[in-house]
């Protein structure tokens, strides 16, 4: 069976083994773009039917993958589809070698986020409390963990203030609902003090800048940076407070379907990562 094309075993792999493993439809459809793109590559390299596929030559793809610059878990997914693929080739008897208990997949460095000490968010807090606008920004970001690209899309609409609180709306991208957020004390007064002195203008947009135009990304950015070089606050982002809140409320209790709804993760396991940190600052201290 090793004088089949790599074409033709593609297409048994396709009709025969995906059904029989009753692979989810977005799984079918990125697997067969994987395949196509390594089979395509074998072929240049002269290898166009089974039986001249050999280890060298996967592994040769897979740092070619890296030349173009994918990212580690990128290859490493690309890596669990060839294994499968091998995998069928082996169980079929296609092939007389299971190449797929040799492939390796690449190495992920699995960093935790970066996220805010107590201390280093009153310094933060100490080095905007001069601007209305950037502290409000600054505690909006910290008391919703909201992303920077929802904060810089929101509108005046979007915003409702009471005595000693508030919501925050959170509109959906395609098609998903919006999410409504509480706000603390904390983030509705600073969002008072900044729509108090918040340029009259007939744009929506609630955060502008100094021409009094919609405040982009790069500039939230820019002036968090500012902000943190004063504060002599090193290695956090934009993202450090967003992981900040998720791991305050998992020191809170708070439980991870809410932790998850309330920062808008697609699954609920990228929200246990803010528990086991949590775990483990809890008993750093314990």
């Amino acid at each position: 069976m090793g004088d089949i094309t790599l074409r033709k075993a593609l297409d048994d792999y396709k009709t025969i083994y995906m059904p029989y493993r009753n692979f989810a439809k977005r799984t079918r459809i990125e697997y067969l773009n994987d395949l196509e793109d390594l089979v395509r590559f074998l072929e240049k390299s002269g290898v166009k039917t089974v039986k001249d596929l050999e280890l060298s030559q996967i592994e040769r793809y897979l740092a070619e993958l890296e030349k173009r610059g994918f990212a580690d878990v990128t290859r490493k997914r690309k890596t669990v589809t060839i294994r499968s693929f091998l995998k069928f080739l082996y169980q079929d008897q296609y092939i007389d070698s299971n190449l797929a208990k040799r492939i390796i997949p690449p190495f992920i460095d699995n960093k935790m986020p970066t996220y805010m000490t107590e201390a280093e968010i009153n310094r933060l807090r100490m080095a905007c409390a001069a601007n209305v606008r950037d502290t409000a920004i600054v505690e909006l970001l910290l008391q919703t963990g909201i992303r920077l690209s929802e904060l810089t899309h929101l509108i005046l609409n979007d915003i409702e203030l009471k005595e000693k609180g508030g919501v925050i709306r959170i509109r959906g991208n395609r098609g998903k609902e919006a999410r409504i957020l509480p706000l603390n004390s904390k983030a509705s007064h600073a969002l008072y003090e900044y729509l108090s002195q918040r340029p009259d203008t007939e744009n929506s947009f609630l955060f502008l800048n100094r021409f009094g135009e919609p405040l982009g990304n790069r500039g939230v950015q820019k002036m968090l940076m500012k902000y943190l070089s004063v504060a002599s606050i090193i290695g956090a982002s934009i993202h450090s407070l967003r992981h900040t809140f998720g791991i305050c409320q998992a020191v809170k209790g708070t439980r991870l379907i809410n932790i998850q709804e309330a920062m808008g993760l697609k699954e609920i396991r990228s929200a246990l990562i803010y528990h086991n940190l949590a775990n483990i600052m809890i008993n750093k201290v314990l």
